[in-house]
């Protein structure tokens, strides 16, 4: 089955690939994050600067889904056809033992392309999730505000997970000597992914603040630096890690949806259109 699928994708031209990258990524996006939204909706509320209970507490968990039905499908998408166009194109020029160099870049630069449409809509989507009522539209320097704060989160957060994936599954693959299957790629995803979510929560403490912070605030007020000291302040180490128990929990039950799905619906697909 496995010898079947290899030969499968080697059928594929890399614009094929891309293309089972880019509908598989943007399946699991919308899957793994209107399923684990209600948990997303605690973590924002315990890392507001309101309050928990005056945020919402455990009222409305699925408040502000709506961006993100619209918005998880293309940021995956981007995603993994970032990600992958740069493996397709850059393996096979490097020797195999420093491709995880190119899986660091290639995350990086996925990440960045991503937050072109993550950023509004977390924006969008945290402020409803902290029932902040707007009387007025949200400008376009307002739903771009916390793309550097998202971008210093992510590219770490990509940096770890990306790399974490491959070597497990590569690991794995030895372990076992044949390919993994969706499940085991889903596994070696849930564990690359709890390990980032725990590594950058204080930058998404600090991303969570700027978002919800009053439209009128000042920019100094709004920088990652400065919040990361407020939050110190006022609430020492244990502040810096506000909701790392929904982070982690919904990262790593995410990360085996996410990855699951990815896996599974190109593994599908690949099958498929190779015929």
């Amino acid at each position: 089955m496995f010898h079947e699928q290899e030969e499968s994708v080697a059928n594929l031209s890399k614009r094929d690939i891309l293309l089972a990258s880019f509908i598989s990524g943007a399946l699991a996006g919308i899957v793994c994050d209107v399923t684990l939204f209600p948990l997303d909706t605690l973590k924002t509320r315990l890392q507001s600067q309101h309050g928990f209970f005056q945020s919402g507490g455990f009222k409305q968990l699925y408040k502000g889904v709506g961006p993100v039905i619209l918005g998880s499908a293309p940021s995956a998408a981007i995603f993994f056809i970032t990600y992958e166009g740069i493996k397709q194109y850059s393996q096979p020029y490097i020797p195999d033992q420093y491709h995880s160099f190119i899986h660091m870049a290639a995350a990086s630069s996925s990440e960045v392309t991503a937050c072109l449409v993550r950023v509004p809509v977390e924006v969008i989507k945290q402020r409803k999730q902290a029932l902040l009522s707007d009387t007025h539209r949200l400008g376009l320097r307002t739903l771009y505000r916390g793309y550097g704060s998202t971008v210093l989160r992510d590219l770490p957060f990509g940096v770890i997970q990306m790399p974490l994936w491959e070597y497990f599954k590569l690991y794995w693959t030895r372990q076992i000597q044949r390919e993994c299957t969706p499940l085991e790629g889903a596994t070696c995803g849930a564990a690359s992914v709890a390990i980032s979510a725990a590594i950058t929560t204080p930058l998404d403490v600090a991303k969570t603040r700027i978002m919800l912070s009053s439209t009128s605030a000042e920019k100094e007020e709004v920088k990652i630096s400065t919040m990361l000291k407020d939050v110190y302040r006022d609430h020492g180490a244990k502040g810096l890690f506000a909701g790392f128990i929904p982070r982690v929990t919904g990262f790593t039950i995410g990360g085996f949806i996410f990855f699951g799905v990815y896996e599974q619906a190109r593994e599908f697909y690949i099958s498929y259109f190779s015929k």
